[in-house]
């Protein structure tokens, strides 16, 4: 009896034991047939992302016989293109951003001229601080002017104001970035020197825009801070702003320098929106305003219209 108990316990522990064998080689079998996927994550570590935004805008109007007056036809036609290339690895962060923004109106009262004209790059480059990706110890650079000739019209008798470099605006700054995520950047800058470019002859001679009298350009150094933000706050409602504060060190520092641009995109369908666009400038130096022309304020321009809008999509690459 004993031995046939033995016998019993033995053929258990035998069958066991190849039983975990096999179950061993099978799973090296399915571990060695099994799909690598040999594409890495790029979810957090991309090195290049490239995309942007255009826009083009056109409105029309006409009248006829309309006793309320106004111009009989009317044409305007703006445009906006953005295109942003950034690159993180590392500790490593460097944004490259540039705008451009050309607009155009034609009216049987007051004939053509533009109504809008800007082009702007602005490269930052960081350092992260912080373990959590935060903080960066940054430099800027910043160059800002406009393509074509433009006038200010008083009884409707053009001024020449301003052209290609006339004026233009260059910064080079250092400090320090804060980014709290993807959709906002904020640059703190305590020494930043800002160069104001007149290069056309004419405006040259007339000292504008803070440059003295029969020179082309001035420097100030002061101090700078830029907040960006990008976001969709609802559906199919997109919004990019950026906001631009300086004040110069050596002349009247609390008088502060402001530039600021909003777009709002209102999507209509795959290739459709509604575009809102206001800008605001405050610029103690520009005194272009008032009986005089002697008087800084603020300028605002303002555009809304309906027309074709394409994003181009964000990419990256390791």
């Amino acid at each position: 009896m004993r031995k046939i108990i033995f016998l019993a316990l033995l053929y258990i522990a035998i069958g066991s034991r190849l039983s975990a064998q096999d179950n061993i080689v099978l799973g090296l079998k399915r571990e060695a047939n099994r799909n690598i996927n040999r594409v890495p994550d790029t979810t957090n570590n991309w090195r290049w992302r490239r995309g942007g935004l255009m826009s083009f805008n056109l409105a029309q109007g006409s009248l006829s016989n309309w006793a309320a007056g106004g111009d009989n036809f009317s044409l305007t036609v703006n445009g906006y293109f953005n295109y942003f290339i950034y690159y993180k690895k590392d500790r490593h962060n460097l944004d490259n951003n540039f705008d451009v923004n050309l607009g155009y109106v034609q009216s049987t009262s007051l004939g053509s001229r533009k109504n809008d004209d800007r082009f702007d790059y602005l490269s930052k480059y960081g350092y992260k601080m912080d373990s959590g990706g935060k903080w960066y110890l940054s430099g800027l650079f910043n160059f800002r002017s406009q393509f074509f000739d433009g006038f200010n019209f008083n009884n409707n008798i053009a001024d020449f104001t301003s052209s290609f470099l006339s004026p233009a605006y260059v910064i080079v700054s250092a400090g320090f970035d804060y980014k709290p995520d993807n959709k906002l950047s904020i640059f703190l800058s305590p020494l930043t020197s800002r160069w104001v470019l007149v290069m056309n002859s004419s405006l040259s001679q007339k000292g504008v825009y803070g440059v003295p009298k029969g020179d082309n350009s001035i420097n100030e150094i002061g101090a700078f801070a830029t907040a960006n933000y990008a976001n969709t706050i609802a559906k199919n409602i997109n919004y990019k702003g950026r906001l631009d504060l300086f004040t110069n060190y050596k002349n009247k520092p609390q008088n502060i320098d402001v530039f600021m641009t909003n777009i709002f995109s209102f999507k209509i369908n795959k290739y459709f929106s509604a575009t809102y666009t206001l800008d605001m400038i405050y610029d103690d130096d520009v005194k272009l305003f008032g009986s005089n022309k002697t008087s800084p304020a603020l300028q605002t321009k303002s555009m809304i219209g309906i027309g074709f809008l394409k994003q181009i999509a964000p990419k990256r690459r390791i």
